[in-house]
C-alpha cells in the first residue's frame, strides 16, 4: 500500500473507518473530511447504509479534529446527536465533512454532515445526515499514549 495513498493515511489513523473503506482527505484542526462507497461492510439488511455506520464516522471525525483543534490534547465524546434524512443505498458515494461550531477551551462542538455525491464532484450533493458531536478536551494524555498525536501529526494539515 502506498503511504501517501488516502487508504493507508485512512489505516493509520482509524482502523474501523479504514475496515470499510473510508478514505481521510482533509485534516486540519479546522476541517477534517472525507469518503467512502457504500458497499455490504456497512449496509443494514436492507442494503442501505446502516445509521450507526453514520454515528461512528461523525464521532471520529469530530475526535480527530478536537484532538488537532486542542494541541493535540486527549479528547472523549460526551453527546452525539445524529439526524439520519436520506438514505444511502448500495454503490453510493459519501462524502463526509466535519467542522468546529465553538472550540472553547474544555468543550469542544463539531458538525458533522454526509453528502450522497455523483461519481466526480461535490457539486451534485445531497444531505443524507446531520450529526452534533461535543467533547470534552484537553485532558492530560496518558504517559504510555504520548505518542498517540504523532500519526496525525504526520498528515494534518496545520
Amino acid at each position: 500500500m502506498d503511504e501517501s495513498s488516502s487508504s493507508y493515511k485512512t489505516a493509520r489513523l482509524d482502523a474501523p473507518l479504514h475496515l470499510f473503506g473510508f478514505e481521510m482527505q482533509d485534516l486540519s484542526p479546522t476541517k477534517v473530511s472525507g469518503r467512502f462507497q457504500v458497499t455490504q461492510k456497512c449496509c443494514q439488511p436492507f442494503k442501505v447504509l446502516h445509521g450507526g455506520v453514520s454515528a461512528l464516522i461523525a464521532e471520529a471525525l469530530a475526535s480527530i479534529g478536537a484532538h488537532m483543534a486542542s494541541g493535540y490534547q486527549r479528547v472523549a465524546g460526551v453527546h452525539l446527536s445524529i439526524n439520519h434524512l436520506k438514505r444511502a443505498e448500495m454503490g453510493d458515494l459519501i462524502f463526509a465533512e466535519a467542522t468546529p461550531v465553538n472550540l472553547g477551551k474544555t468543550i469542544q462542538v463539531w458538525e458533522v454532515q454526509l453528502w450522497k455525491t455523483g461519481s466526480s464532484s461535490l457539486e451534485s450533493r445531497s444531505l443524507v445526515s446531520s450529526s452534533r458531536v461535543t467533547l470534552l478536551c484537553n485532558m492530560p494524555v496518558p504517559e504510555h499514549l504520548k505518542d498517540a498525536g504523532e500519526i496525525l501529526k504526520k498528515y494534518a494539515k496545520l
